[in-house]
């Protein structure tokens, strides 16, 4: 989440009168994050969230993440689907930008979540691959394997701005990665970015699953890898906790299950993950215009994160 397109309180309030939801009150820019622009908004009735779709989010998708939150909420999933307005339509535009006015869910997200939280958080993905075997909608990973060389090559020699090197090591790591893909595992509809801030908590109790804007048709077990690669780690990419990492392990294998070749294929699947974020990373690190309202993400995390897996590759067993 963050900010990237001002929205005035005139145009937000005209944008509300389209739906029953009250007058404006307040509205907020949410620094946190780098995909969209997202904002806090009250009405006299309830809170929202008011979000405006980047250009890193193709207005064609939108269709698939709503018919996704729709079905996940359906089942009784807590996750945050789109408000309708009064004439039933969940996509809008404003300000030159396709926006959606999302329900607002409580709970807060963890920064040092604990091995229950783990659990439960891991548990709650299970329940979401439980939930979408009967969702056919169809999304290719656009931040998937096939995307990770073009835009290693995009990034180019400019990533050793970041760190001497740095495109060597990766573009190295790439080919391993490449070469041991599994290609026979089970695919669904993944989230592909649980990351603890996409989580939202109540003590160890998981109250919100947000954030499916990477969501996509791809292999379950990577949505695994993703958790294991972002909860596992502090915030630098150190110190990592086998507690937690077993805790998302066992916590997934309990709610949904998780088979002998998934669970082999974890290391480079964990491996992959790493690369992607840091390549996404590394490209925003390098792009994001200097006045947008935004908190830039050291990729250099994720290269601890890659470093330690290289280092590690009992650490699923």
């Amino acid at each position: 989440m963050a900010v990237y397109t001002h929205v005035s309180a005139e145009a937000l309030g005209r944008f509300l009168a389209r739906y029953d939801v009250g007058d404006l009150v307040s509205a907020k820019g949410i620094a946190e994050g780098v995909e969209n622009s997202n904002y806090l908004v009250d009405t006299t009735r309830d809170r929202f969230i008011l979000t405006l779709y980047e250009k890193r989010v193709a207005a064609g998708d939108l269709p698939f993440f709503m018919a996704l939150l729709d079905h996940l909420a359906a089942k009784g999933l807590p996750v945050p689907p789109a408000i309708k307005d009064r004439e039933g339509r969940e996509i809008q535009e404003l300000e030159g930008r396709p926006a959606c006015l999302i329900r607002f869910l409580p709970g807060v997200s963890l920064s040092h979540p604990t091995p229950a939280q783990a659990d439960a958080a891991a548990r709650a993905l299970g329940d979401m691959h439980r939930a979408v075997a009967d969702f056919a909608p169809v999304r290719p990973n656009s931040m998937g394997l096939a995307e990770w060389r073009p835009l290693l090559d995009r990034c180019g020699p400019g990533m050793d701005a970041i760190r001497p090197g740095l495109h060597a090591r990766v573009a190295a790591a790439l080919d391993a990665v490449e070469r041991d893909w599994p290609r026979d595992l089970p695919v669904g509809a993944i989230h592909a970015d649980l990351f603890p801030d996409n989580v939202l908590m109540r003590g160890d109790t998981v109250t919100g699953l947000i954030d499916f804007y990477f969501a996509c048709t791809d292999l379950r077990a990577y949505d695994v890898a993703v958790m294991h690669t972002s909860w596992t780690f502090d915030a630098k990419g150190r110190n990592p906790s086998a507690a937690i990492g077993r805790a998302l392990l066992d916590g997934y294998d309990a709610a949904f299950g998780l088979s002998p070749a998934e669970r082999a294929a974890l290391p480079v699947l964990a491996r992959g993950a790493c690369i992607r974020f840091l390549l996404s990373r590394a490209w925003d690190w390098l792009n994001t215009p200097p006045d947008a309202l935004v908190m830039r993400k050291d990729p250099l995390a994720y290269l601890a994160r890659l470093d330690w897996y290289d280092a590690n590759p009992d650490a699923f067993a």
